[in-house]
């Protein structure tokens, strides 16, 4: 028998949720395999999103030549006002919506608080998403846009051996594969920060003690996978670069900082990538949340859950 239950503080905020949601129609799950229906699911939802309150940091917009082919956006975080004149450390971000939706305008406000927390500077990238864009070439956009940062590091002032890359759910899968895709590529990174990533494309079969409480499905991960990798999902030639999970030789890797809940299904992707670091020597510090689903902070910045995990992340940040 099962003894997992969601946190309390979740489960009220989830109750309240319902009750609205019903008053507003239907909010099912599109069909599996709909990916366009899932992305406008998602892209409805994530503009509401709360983020903590935050003051004293700017944003720019870049554009960055893709080395696949055409370009892609980038917003350009940081203080406001600076401290010294020393080289400071820097931020690749990507953002949710399991690889086929979301844009980093809804991350907007939670970089801002990171920026200000931490005062490390963040580039969030705009990368280009599946269907449209499968396979590895949302890794290839993210270490394009580390590139294109190291190049600019004397104009923006940055230390380019202290560059970071993360990301969360969808874009913490494209931060591991850009984390392998840099180390291939030569390029070093001083750490990586996995929030609940999406890694392994063979996580589809529900698991009973989950189901109850999944903020996120199968079906809907299924319909995600299948729009990155196509006919190739499941299968044995899948990169690990596209899927991190497939990775088998984790030497030359950052250091990596993984939070996942007990009750999200990529709990156990999660810990199978933090033991096999593990294995190779490479240092994580691995949380697991008891009584959390996925994405707790993307619906609720005040419960105490949130605000752990959020200053657990500053606190990783400020020390880049």
């Amino acid at each position: 028998m099962s003894t997992m239950m969601l946190d309390p503080q979740i489960a009220a905020m989830y109750r309240a949720m319902a009750e609205n949601l019903q008053s507003l129609g239907d909010f099912s799950p599109p069909a599996r395999g709909d990916v366009h229906a899932l992305r406008a699911m998602i892209d409805g939802a994530m503009p509401a999103c709360p983020a903590p309150p935050s003051t004293g940091v700017s944003v720019r917009q870049h554009v960055v030549a893709s080395s696949q082919q055409g370009r892609f956006e980038l917003r350009w975080y940081e203080p406001e006002t600076s401290q010294d004149d020393e080289l400071r450390p820097a931020v690749v971000y990507l953002h949710g919506g399991g690889m086929v939706a979301g844009k980093a305008e809804y991350y907007d406000g939670l970089v801002r608080y990171y920026v200000e927390q931490t005062r490390v500077p963040f580039a969030s990238v705009d990368y280009r998403l599946a269907p449209e864009n499968p396979g590895t070439g949302m890794a290839t956009d993210a270490v394009d846009a580390i590139a294109w940062l190291i190049e600019h590091a004397d104009e923006f002032g940055i230390d380019p051996q202290r560059i970071a890359v993360m990301g969360d759910s969808g874009g913490g899968g494209v931060a591991a594969g850009a984390a392998i895709l840099a180390r291939d590529r030569g390029i070093a990174l001083a750490r990586q920060l996995l929030i609940y990533p999406m890694l392994d494309d063979r996580t589809t079969v529900p698991d009973p003690n989950i189901a109850p409480y999944a903020a996120w499905d199968w079906d809907s991960n299924w319909t995600c996978w299948s729009a990155v990798l196509g006919a190739g999902i499941g299968g044995d030639s899948v990169s690990p670069i596209a899927a991190p999970a497939r990775l088998t030789e984790f030497g030359g890797l950052p250091p990596a900082y993984i939070e996942v809940g007990d009750l999200d299904i990529f709990r156990d992707e999660s810990i199978s990538y933090a033991q096999r670091l593990h294995a190779a020597g490479i240092s994580c510090e691995l949380h697991v949340l008891p009584g959390v689903t996925h994405g707790h902070d993307r619906v609720s910045v005040e419960i105490d859950v949130s605000r752990r995990t959020l200053a657990a992340r500053c606190r990783v940040l400020a020390a880049l």
